[in-house]
This record gives C-alpha cells, sequence and structure tokens, in this order.
C-alpha cells in the first residue's frame, strides 16, 4: 500500500443515497446537454493552457457545478496571489470544478486520470501533475515537482485523503504533499467541502466511492433536487509557521481548525 493510496471504506451500496425518478429525467436530460456543452467549450479553449484568463477558468467551473444542478455556496477568505497549497477534504468529482473556482490550479491527479476519454486531455492541458500513486519509490521525484511548481508561483491543489470518502465521513490528511510545501516556502490554505440539500440536511448524493462509475455518480448529481455546495476557505498556514510535515497535515485538516470543521468519523459507513 502506498502512502499515495490509501483506502476509504464508503461504498455505493452502502453509503449514497439513491436519487431521481422518472419524472426527473427530463430535468436530467436537460443538464446532461448544459453539462456537453460547456465541457466542449472547454476543450476549444484547452490549447490555450495556462494563457487563459484566470477570470475565466473560475466562471467556467462555477458553472459546470450549476449547470449539473447543484448550487454553490463560498465563504471564507480569498485565495492569495503566488505559489500555493490549496488542500482540501475529498467527496465527489464536482470538487475539483469547485476549487479551481476558489483559483484557477494545477490538479496533483493519479496518473490514471490521463487516459480517461476527453476529462484526461482537459487534465494534461490544465498543468496537471500526475503521480503514479503505487509506486512508492516515484514519491521524491513527485515531491521535487510539486515543490518546483510552488517556487514558480503556481498553485497546486491536492486531496490529502488519497480517496473519495461519502461526506459522512473523513480520512486523515495524508503528510507527503505537505512536504512540498515546506520545501517550496509556500503558505497552505486549507478548503472544507460539504454537500447539502436546500433543506440543511448533509447529502452523500454528490460522493464518487468505491467502484462507483462516473457515469453513475454523474446521473446522481443531475437527476437530483435541491443539492448545494459547500466550499468554506479556511484562513492561510503561513510558511515557518509548522516544524515539519506532520504538524502541518494535522493543522491543515477539518479537525485542525476548530468548531468551524465538523468531523464526521463517529458516523461510520457500513462496509
Amino acid at each position: 500500500m502506498s502512502v499515495w493510496l490509501p483506502s476509504a471504506p464508503c461504498t455505493p451500496g452502502a453509503c449514497v443515497e439513491p436519487t431521481g425518478s422518472a419524472t426527473a429525467v427530463p430535468r436530467a436530460v436537460l443538464r446532461l446537454t448544459g453539462l456537453a456543452l460547456l465541457v466542449l467549450a472547454g476543450i476549444v479553449l484547452s490549447p490555450l493552457g495556462s494563457r487563459t484568463p484566470a477570470g475565466l477558468v473560475s466562471r467556467w467551473c462555477r458553472a459546470i457545478v450549476r449547470a449539473a444542478g447543484v448550487r454553490v455556496r463560498l465563504t471564507g477568505t480569498a485565495a492569495p496571489t503566488g505559489g500555493l497549497l490549496l488542500v482540501a477534504n475529498h467527496i465527489s468529482w464536482l470538487d475539483i470544478p469547485l476549487l479551481a473556482a476558489v483559483r484557477p490550479a494545477r490538479m496533483l491527479a493519479k496518473t490514471e486520470i490521463r487516459r480517461w476519454p476527453v476529462a484526461g486531455v482537459l487534465a494534461a492541458r490544465g498543468g496537471a501533475l500526475f503521480i503514479e500513486r503505487d509506486r512508492l519509490r516515484a514519491l521524491p521525484d513527485t515531491v521535487a515537482r510539486i515543490a518546483h511548481a510552488l517556487r514558480e508561483g503556481a498553485a497546486v491543489v491536492a486531496f490529502p485523503e488519497g480517496s473519495t470518502w461519502c461526506g459522512r465521513a473523513q480520512g486523515r490528511f495524508h503528510r507527503a504533499v505537505f512536504q512540498a510545501a515546506l520545501d517550496a516556502g509556500v503558505p497552505v490554505q486549507p478548503v472544507r467541502l460539504h454537500y447539502r440539500l436546500t433543506g440543511g440536511a448533509a447529502s452523500t448524493v454528490p460522493a464518487f466511492v468505491g467502484e462507483d462509475t462516473l457515469l453513475a455518480s454523474l446521473w446522481r448529481v443531475v437527476s437530483a433536487r435541491g443539492l448545494v455546495a459547500e466550499v468554506e476557505v479556511r484562513p492561510v498556514i503561513p510558511p515557518g509557521s509548522h516544524a515539519d510535515r506532520r504538524s502541518l497535515a494535522r493543522a491543515a485538516e477539518p479537525a485542525g481548525h476548530g468548531p468551524a470543521w465538523t468531523h464526521a468519523a463517529s458516523v461510520t459507513p457500513r462496509v
């Protein structure tokens, strides 16, 4: 088991709420059409890579989430300019455009994504840093590449849990990626992601866990009603405030920022 490749106990059958009905099909098809048009627009713009205006990238990412039928509530502090490690808990494929809406960044992604149709092309052209999660010997080189990108002034997005969780439970932040922030001398900005229904109840509908397929997860989201994505951008952890990656990872964890972060690990998913 690699430090990049932890596992979560969450599974679609045990953790994810059913959604949709026959009456939801027309709405879902309409949303899928909107998503397809936005993805095509992204493909057209993707050859520009880093030359694409940051504001346009943020608006496109928010539009992707809204087209899926998900409202966005963004709170907290603004992300600074310059080299920055953005870290967040990981629940859904929706997390990626949500974080890019906070600040356009290079995504830390598993190598398998490079082979995905459409998404792989968009990720590669967007400057994703691909990692071989099952090769421990590749770890030093990966950390060095992340640190280099941070020194060059890029923002890098990482999900230190290393796996998606359902949202009612969550994993610990693994510390390898935090070494890159220490080596580059850049700040870390934690982000908390949470999905709810309009009435306020927590929802696992957007979760993309276990052996779930992207198509099944996508259909659940577009056929649901009243989903809200809450994006809480926490205060920056400045460089030099933590001596090692272990304490830095603990400080960036949801539980590490006090009562504003609700740690749901006591709700254990059935496996």
